[in-house]
């Protein structure tokens, strides 16, 4: 199963959303929240609070 590309959730299978730039690079999300924040908003996850910190 894919991690989220901004939270870093795992995402269950059946459910989230594959995105494909325009270089070809694939990012899996989770939640519209998640997909707002990484391509509209160009947020950093790492300054986000709500995010599950990577170790």
């Amino acid at each position: 199963m894919p991690k989220c590309s901004f939270c870093g959730k795992q995402i269950e299978k059946g459910t989230g959303k594959m995105y494909v730039d325009k270089t070809g690079k694939i990012y899996y999300f989770d939640s519209s929240k998640c997909e707002k924040n990484m391509i509209k908003l160009k947020r950093n996850p790492s300054k986000l609070k709500w995010i599950v910190k990577k170790k």
